[in-house]
């Protein structure tokens, strides 16, 4: 099973450190894939991370070279169109409450607590079901889970 730290998160929520290259890269080196929220900037021709705006400025080389261990939340229709136009074979996804989300390499990103397939991605378990339940996720027949806390996933 796939283990995606949402935001680069392992052990739970760290605003002050989400989203941001190193803490992305610690998540990547300790064996997990990565969530990301991006947003792309076409008059500018840059990409930032961050959540709810662009805090941490990214190369698209930094992305290129992570692109099998990252699962990119295209946060603005401009880097949707980005990485829908590239010939990077990126894995990428737009979503705002959408109960499912098929991403660009097929899988069925599954809004908190919706039913879930062996295609699926069950992002944020924990915002719908008790931690203890979380930590017994290893046997779930999904594709993947994306959690705050996929350190502690069994």
């Amino acid at each position: 099973m796939k283990l995606i730290a949402h935001r680069g998160n392992i052990t739970g929520p760290n605003p002050l450190k989400e989203n941001s290259l190193d803490y992305i890269d610690a998540a990547i080196n300790l064996g997990y894939d990565v969530e990301i929220d991006i947003r792309y900037f076409e008059e500018e021709k840059k990409f930032y991370l961050g959540h709810d705006e662009g805090q941490y400025e990214v190369h698209s080389l930094w992305l290129v070279r992570r692109k099998d261990e990252l699962w990119i939340h295209c946060k603005n229709l401009s880097s949707l169109k980005f990485f829908s136009d590239s010939p990077v074979d990126f894995n990428y996804f737009w979503h705002q409450t959408d109960y499912f989300t098929l991403t660009s390499k097929e899988y069925i990103w599954t809004y908190p607590g919706k039913p879930h397939t062996s295609k699926s991605v069950i992002v944020m378990p924990e915002c719908s079901v008790d931690m203890s339940v979380v930590k017994e996720m290893g046997g779930y027949d999904c594709y993947g889970i994306c959690s705050d806390y996929v350190g502690e996933i069994n």
